[in-house]
């Protein structure tokens, strides 16, 4: 069986880790399915929104310590998988129904948008191990204060969700019975947005916070001028004006 199923409907692609015997914990064989995943999904030119979730009650245990199952031979890194995330033209939501710790929380950190159930807990257990939250602190602490990061990578301690969403690792926690209902919502309201406008955003927020404030301008003007000029936002004007859904919203 796939260590990451894949499925494309709708313009929502679904990448979900299907490894629960072993906690869906990160080897080669996770790896690659999500780097293949991720390629297939900015491939594809209906899909608009990349979805990541998991079977079993964990989301990721982290890297695998045990090494079970069958050995595959690495087409892609973690940090390959990680900036496959961020550098994705579509937005990725992470959806959590079970815990997250270690490298797990660098996926949903990495997210543009994560939901967990309250009754997930996060983790950077690493220390616990002898090792540290090296390769996932790259894209947790920019979402973190330092006070926060000193206190969560130090002890190894698990938070519950609602914290992990006060800190800022994640977007929000809700309560089991609801998040079907929060992410359906979620997805409903990105798949509104044009796919140019959806990718120019996430260039935004990856892009401006590096520049000066004159490099941004400059940035920021030049990309307004193309966007306004597409025949995207033409329709996009036009189907306001007419007061009717623009024709990129999937059928």
């Amino acid at each position: 069986m796939t260590a990451v199923r894949y499925e494309a409907r709708h313009g929502v692609a679904t990448l979900t880790l299907a490894e629960p015997e072993n906690k869906n914990a990160l080897n080669a064989r996770i790896i690659n399915g999500l780097g293949d995943g991720l390629s297939a999904a900015a491939a594809d030119e209906a899909v608009r929104v990349i979805v990541l979730t998991h079977e079993g009650t964990t989301f990721c245990a982290g890297a695998d310590l045990k090494g079970g199952g069958p050995a595959q031979t690495p087409r892609y890194s973690f940090p390959d998988v990680l900036a496959g995330i961020q550098d994705s033209p579509k937005p990725v939501v992470a959806v959590l129904r079970g815990h997250c710790m270690g490298g797990g929380v660098g996926l949903a950190a990495a997210a543009d948008l994560s939901v967990a159930s309250t009754d997930v807990t996060f983790g950077f257990t690493e220390v616990r191990i002898g090792v540290a939250p090296a390769m996932i602190s790259v894209v947790c602490l920019p979402k973190l204060s330092r006070a926060d990061a000193a206190e969560l990578f130090l002890t190894g301690r698990r938070i519950p969700a609602a914290q992990a969403a006060e800190v800022g690792l994640i977007n929000r926690a809700v309560e089991p019975a609801e998040l079907d209902q929060e992410v359906s919502g979620l997805l409903d309201e990105i798949v509104a947005g044009g796919p140019r406008a959806l990718a120019a955003s996430k260039r935004l927020l990856s892009t401006v916070p590096t520049m000066s404030r004159s490099e941004a301008f400059e940035f920021t003007q030049t990309l307004s001028t193309e966007l306004f000029r597409s025949s995207e936002a033409g329709e996009g004007i036009a189907a306001f004006r007419e007061r009717r859904p623009p024709a990129w919203i999937p059928s």
